[in-house]
């Protein structure tokens, strides 16, 4: 087996560049959430149907992770990245001029389908470069960068909505793929050698799917990660309605309330890579979904009677704070047992985020823009689910990674 040591050391701008590729992803799918009322009005769709487009980048940002992870184990990194990148910026500009909601499903569907590409490639090539605890530091900070991405999405978003439309929005993320691509081009060398790359085709990516699927360890955590960032997407789908049209925010109102949401994603993310680094793996990932679970509670509560908007902001708080805890832990036990097929694990890791997501997100709008009763029941549901994933770890007979000192 390859070590960290027989590769070509990385160059120092890798590890920020591999943060950036896990931006793209994220803030494609919820840029533009404080304009979704507005976009809903414009094209004459149901609340449930606008926000197809959610999920229709969610699905599509775990097909994309599914099929670029295989791939990149045989082919390498880089070429496989750069066609993503210039895959999401034509894909950006065609949801910027559609002129109907089922046009421009389809083309989130493929923005999702090249988001995808930059977030299995960053956990696959820092699988590559780093170990140890090099390695969960990496997964921490992919973490905070992709997680702080999708939470200051609307933030940043209800500011350029003051200034422009839905459809300027969409062009705003495709400049932000030209300026990833760009610097992809100068800074993104290959990560993973001939020598390590696999071979055989789909059979062989059958196979190590067997090989991953069989191990209850990566099992229950990809699972418990599927679960939670189903409660997060359910979470990001339906709070801008929650908010805006229970509540009566403002677009930039709403997007404050999220400022608070990012800087509690980043710190606590922080602080689980920390734990984790120290040998806390499997404690930092159940005070994760313990945190989740409480913030679920909070929405359920607000929907079965009412409250005060300080209990709902304090309940997503918590919901995103407690997903973002879970994260490096559950990845680093994911992927630290499979260095010749972290692409491929990877992919499945990421299929279950975000397929996952995809299915929660419209659920959130079944009883229309008025009630918060269905997102409290999904987002609860998803967080029992997670920690009844998480008991496949502690049940697996082989011993649990941990951190490597050094």
């Amino acid at each position: 087996m390859t070590t960290t040591a027989d590769r070509t050391s990385p160059s120092r701008m890798l590890p920020a560049l591999l943060l950036l590729l896990t931006v793209f992803g994220p803030i494609s799918m919820d840029l533009y959430l404080p304009a979704l009322p507005a976009l809903t009005a414009e094209l004459d769709a149901a609340t449930s149907v606008a926000q197809l487009t959610i999920t229709a980048c969610l699905i599509g940002l775990a097909a994309g992770q599914l099929i670029a992870g295989p791939v990149s184990d045989g082919y390498g990194r880089r070429g496989i990245v750069l066609a993503g990148i210039a895959a999401y910026i034509a894909t950006s500009v065609l949801c910027a001029i559609s002129p109907t909601v089922e046009l421009l499903i389809a083309a989130r569907f493929v923005q999702g389908l090249a988001g995808g590409v930059g977030i299995v490639i960053a956990q696959a090539a820092g699988r590559d470069v780093f170990s140890g605890r090099e390695l969960i530091r990496f997964y921490a900070r992919l973490t905070v960068v992709g997680g702080f991405a999708a939470v200051i999405g609307p933030l940043l978003g209800g500011l350029l909505n003051t200034v422009v439309d839905w459809r300027g929005l969409f062009l705003f993320l495709a400049l932000i793929g030209v300026g990833i691509l760009a610097l992809s081009l100068m800074r993104f060398g290959e990560t993973l050698p001939h020598a390590d790359r696999t071979d055989g085709g789909l059979a062989r990516t059958l196979r190590d799917y067997r090989v991953l699927l069989g191990d209850r360890v990566f099992v229950g955590a990809i699972l418990n990660q599927g679960f939670l960032y189903a409660a997060l997407f359910a979470y990001l789908s339906g709070a801008t309605f929650v908010l805006q049209d229970i509540y009566g925010l403002s677009p930039v109102e709403y997007a404050l309330a999220f400022g608070a949401n990012s800087a509690g994603f980043m710190a606590f993310g922080h602080l689980a890579g920390r734990s984790a680094e120290r040998g806390r793996v499997r404690s930092t990932l159940a005070v994760g979904i313990a945190i989740a679970g409480l913030g679920a509670a909070g929405l359920l509560a607000a929907g079965l009677t009412a409250m005060p908007l300080w209990v709902v902001l304090a309940a997503l708080f918590a919901l995103a704070a407690g997903v973002s805890i879970s994260s490096p832990p559950a990845t680093t036990l994911a992927l630290v047992d499979y260095p010749q097929i972290a692409g491929t694990a990877s992919s499945l890791l990421g299929m279950i985020r975000f397929g996952f997501g995809g299915i929660a997100a419209p659920l959130v709008g079944v009883a229309g823009a008025l009630s918060i009763l269905p997102l409290g029941v999904v987002t609860i549901t998803a967080t029992v689910l997670a920690a009844a994933s998480a008991l496949l770890i502690s049940s697996a007979r082989r011993p649990v990674a941990e951190p490597v000192r050094g």
